[in-house]
C-alpha cells in the first residue's frame, strides 16, 4: 500500500494529504508565481483566512519560495476563500 503524500503549510504548519492545501507553484524556467499548476518550486497554503493573513503579513510565501510573491496572488486566494464561506 502506498504511502498518501503529506504536504506542510507554510503558515501554521499543519501537516495534512496535500489535496487539503492551495498549492502555489514559482514555476521552471521562467519563475514566474501561479496557483494550482506547474512544475517547479510548490508551498503549500491552508484555506483558512489565518494561514493567508499570516502568509502575507510574514513573507512565509516569499521565504518557501525564494521569490518575491505578485499582490494577485494574494487577491485571488482571498476571493476563493470568501466564495467558499458564500458557498457553505
Amino acid at each position: 500500500m502506498m504511502a498518501v503524500p503529506q504536504r506542510r503549510c507554510v503558515s501554521c504548519g499543519r501537516l495534512a494529504d496535500r489535496s487539503e492545501f492551495w498549492r502555489i507553484v514559482r514555476c521552471w524556467p521562467d519563475q514566474k508565481v501561479q496557483l494550482d499548476r506547474g512544475m517547479g518550486r510548490s508551498a503549500y497554503l491552508c484555506p483558512t483566512a489565518e494561514c493567508l493573513k499570516v502568509a502575507k503579513q510574514k513573507k512565509r510565501l516569499a521565504r518557501s519560495l525564494r521569490c518575491p510573491i505578485p499582490e494577485e496572488i494574494f487577491t485571488t486566494l482571498a476571493a476563493r476563500l470568501d466564495a467558499h464561506r458564500n458557498y457553505d
